[in-house]
């Protein structure tokens, strides 16, 4: 009887836009790490963390180094096969946190370049819908790929409850949609990468 070959592992780098440890982005990112370690073999998602970056300026650039956060995030991005942005929308746009992360990792070389990416959000009104569709002109010019469908709008404040009090989400309907964006996305990076 023939093997089948192993499945290749799919790194993602998780980010959330939302600093607050009880975000409901950062929830959503706390979930999707728990679905692809129980039931998405292949995918791997580590969270990282931008709560550090200073903010951007290029007087910080020096001899063509960056300062030592930056370049440690910079490394977790080349590092990875995809990204998995998580963000709240604020003034119909992307939080100041996350662009500011995005901007240092976009300076020479680009690291977000050829990578696969899905967005995620949670929040009020339209679900951080509008913080999305700026990130994904934002992505155009990154030459980064983002997945089309599924989509993950989450109004949070509507009954029937999707978080807890520690912004876990507890909604099992949300955490299904979840999965599927996941899947989604390692096919897509698969794909993009040509295995």
């Amino acid at each position: 009887m023939a093997s089948t070959p192993a499945q290749r592992l799919i790194k993602v780098a998780a980010i959330s836009g939302s600093l607050r440890k009880a975000s409901f982005n950062r929830g959503l990112l706390r979930s999707a790490i728990e679905i692809s370690k129980e039931s998405i073999p292949g995918l791997e998602i580590t969270y990282v963390d931008i709560s550090e970056l200073p903010l951007i300026n290029t007087d910080l650039e020096i001899n063509g180094t960056y300062p030592p956060a930056v370049e440690a995030f910079r490394q977790k991005i080349k590092e990875a096969d995809s990204i998995l942005f998580a963000s709240p929308e604020y003034n119909f746009s992307v939080a100041a946190p996350l662009k500011n992360a995005i901007d240092w990792a976009s300076r020479a070389p680009n690291a977000w370049a050829d990578k696969a990416a899905a967005l995620v959000s949670a929040g009020g009104g339209f679900g951080g819908g509008r913080a999305q569709y700026h990130l994904r002109q934002i992505g155009v010019f990154l030459d980064l790929h983002f997945i089309n469908k599924p989509e993950f709008f989450l109004q949070a404040f509507q009954p029937p409850a999707k978080f807890d009090n520690d912004g876990n989400l507890i909604d099992e309907a949300s955490k299904e949609r979840l999965k599927e964006v996941l899947l989604a996305l390692q096919e897509f990076t698969l794909r993009l990468q040509g295995k």
